[in-house]
């Protein structure tokens, strides 16, 4: 009788343990960076069934969007500059549409048009020796948001001068998370994570039934918690001048180029932006970069629901009008707190 109790009490608690939220993780390569989904369900195969759906969604997207890919449509209105517009799906329409509405927004810091500079500014190890200033003005000569031409009836793309190209490193990592978090919602996954090298958004909570705890790294050491925050359905995105960058005669050259004069921007270590949506965080923490921090702080404030945190190259910290943050001092990440996640220290 006794044997039979503990076996009932073991089943009992084996079926109550499976009707709990279960966390389920994958980390990959997805569009050249680390991507880390998570899903929350009390069915593990269902969780896992969403990842691997949001994996499928994700290559789909960078297949769409990668000027690399020579197949992709982005290549193609690149390869037509100068020459003719290209009908091309509405998703992808859609895209370069808001991406022109964010330029006007902030006056042309941020410009998917910037694709032009990709052969003199390289951070693969290549570049010895920055470019000339004829090569600099001759790239930015190709640079400009509003000479992209769409025709919503016909959905065409034109890039008005030769030699012009857009891409979509500024946005496409925040417009895929965006989707990944869709494509698991639609599953019925209430709960997760995606982080797309460090464009994340979250919705729901842990699986504890606690909301997910975001730390920022601290830009010049990134075993290091800058500051924390919680959140529920909400993007998080950094974008560090430590990420991409080369070295030339004892001088940093960020990946992160100022549209305007063709050359790496300089004032800021890191800006962290937090808002609903990713692929407007993504946007915004570069064209916040760009701006520097008097006149990005002054862009973000004046947005509702968006909200910002600037580390400059002096590591001062400064932050946008409404944002509440959690401190600690000299706290390495496994001392204090255990956050579920850690953004600035991706390793692409």
């Amino acid at each position: 009788m006794l044997k039979f109790s503990t076996l009932l009490l073991a089943t009992i608690i084996t079926y109550l343990a499976s009707d709990q939220p279960q966390s389920q993780k994958k980390v990959l390569l997805l569009m050249g960076s680390r991507f880390e989904l998570t899903a929350i369900h009390e069915n593990a195969n269902l969780a896992n069934a969403g990842i691997e759906a949001a994996i499928k969604e994700i290559t789909r997207i960078e297949k769409l969007i990668s000027s690399w890919d020579p197949n992709s449509q982005t290549s193609m209105v690149n390869r037509m500059a100068g020459v003719e517009a290209v009908k091309v799906d509405k998703e992808l329409f859609d895209l370069i549409k808001r991406a022109k509405k964010i330029s006007g927004l902030t006056n042309g810091a941020f410009d998917i048009s910037y694709a032009s500079m990709d052969k003199i500014w390289k951070f693969d190890g290549t570049i010895t020796k920055l470019p000339n200033e004829e090569e600099v003005k001759a790239s930015v000569s190709k640079i400009n948001y509003q000479d992209i031409i769409l025709n919503e009836e016909k959905l065409t793309v034109f890039l008005k001068n030769e030699g012009m190209k857009i891409g979509f490193g500024a946005i496409g990592k925040g417009y895929a998370a965006n989707r990944g978090r869709k494509i698991m919602l639609d599953l019925g996954i209430k709960s997760g994570i995606v982080n797309a090298g460090g464009d994340l958004i979250t919705w729901g909570k842990e699986a504890n039934g606690n909301d997910w705890s975001i730390a920022i790294a601290d830009p010049k050491n990134k075993t290091h918690v800058l500051a924390w925050l919680t959140v529920g359905e909400m993007a998080v995105v950094t974008s560090g001048n430590y990420e991409k960058f080369i070295d030339i005669n004892g001088q940093r050259y960020s990946h992160i180029i100022d549209p305007v004069s063709g050359y790496p921007v300089k004032g800021l270590k890191s800006v962290t932006i937090i808002c609903p949506d990713a692929e407007l965080a993504d946007a915004l923490a570069t064209s916040t970069f760009i701006l520097g921090k008097e006149k990005g702080l002054g862009l973000i404030n004046q947005l509702k629901g968006v909200e910002a945190l600037l580390v400059d190259d002096n590591d001062n910290i400064s932050t946008s009008s409404n944002l509440k943050l959690n401190y600690y001092e000299n706290n390495t990440l496994q001392e204090t707190i255990n956050p579920t996640l850690t953004i600035g220290n991706e390793k692409n």
